[in-house]
């Protein structure tokens, strides 16, 4: 167990390093993704340490953000360890985020199989987006957009399998 706390202690220690380094560059997830042409939930996974940086891309975020150090850089480029801490639970948009889900995920789930058969949004081929646009009365609204690859369920025959 304290193997895994250690663990757990080096990615926290290296979320840190890599969001005091953002700050100081004084650029947003946005202008980040902008100048690496990737998506703002992705650079912002990178910095969670939650994907895996590409050396290609390496380069690039060092230009746009210098303060990285070249060993925080080498460990986003470790396949991560990718995990959560459940009291991220008691973050109110975190938590909204699950109600959401908890509210429109069975009509969600309907409308998916309907459409597509029988099968599930992947959460590896997927890509997400944040963006802010304004509501009818002027108010600030978020917009989440997932595109994520379908993958069917398939019917397990013993000729298919090759194990």
């Amino acid at each position: 167990m304290r193997c895994h706390s250690i663990a757990s202690d080096k990615k926290e220690a290296l979320v840190e390093r890599l969001l005091d380094a953002k700050h100081s560059s004084g650029l947003s997830f946005n202008q980040i993704a902008d100048g690496l042409q990737m998506t703002n939930a992705y650079v912002a996974q990178l910095f969670m340490n939650q994907a895996q940086l590409k050396p290609a891309t390496a380069t690039a975020l060092k230009k746009l953000v210098p303060g990285i150090a070249d060993a925080d850089l080498l460990a986003m480029q470790k396949i991560p360890m990718r995990s959560f801490d459940p009291s991220i639970m008691q973050e109110p948009l975190i938590y909204r985020l699950v109600e959401m889900m908890q509210h429109y995920g069975m009509g969600l789930k309907h409308m998916i199989n309907e459409e597509f058969g029988e099968g599930i949004m992947s959460a590896i081929d997927l890509f997400v987006e944040v963006k802010k646009i304004k509501g009818k009365l002027g108010e600030d609204r978020i917009v989440l957009i997932m595109n994520g690859k379908f993958l069917p369920h398939i019917e397990q025959k013993k000729e298919n399998n090759t194990a």
